[in-house]
């Protein structure tokens, strides 16, 4: 296939898939994936101390405002925030 004038081949694309990275692991009361597990450890962030995903947006809400992070941290931690988050509501909002 080619896009934008450069030759992809779509078995190679779906090889570098990272599957793994999105499974979802259940830790206590909620669910984290593999790659929001990897980014809190590396950042010391104890999400198996947590009883529910609200506590543990408050943890990395606290190491977000109290801690200097490099850019590269923020971001990942930014992103488990906004993904957990939306887990969140759409798990525990009335609808």
């Amino acid at each position: 296939m080619i896009v934008n004038g450069k030759k992809y081949d779509i078995d190679d694309l779906i090889k570098s898939i990272d599957l793994k990275a999105s499974q979802l692991n259940k830790i206590g009361s909620f669910y984290l994936t593999n790659r929001e597990m990897e980014i809190l450890d590396r950042n010391f962030i104890e999400y198996r101390a947590c009883n529910s995903l609200k506590d543990l947006m408050i943890r990395i809400e606290d190491v977000l405002e109290g801690e200097a992070l490099d850019s590269c941290d923020a971001d990942d931690l930014e992103f488990v925030l906004d993904s957990i988050s939306e887990r969140d509501y759409y798990q525990n909002t009335t609808k």
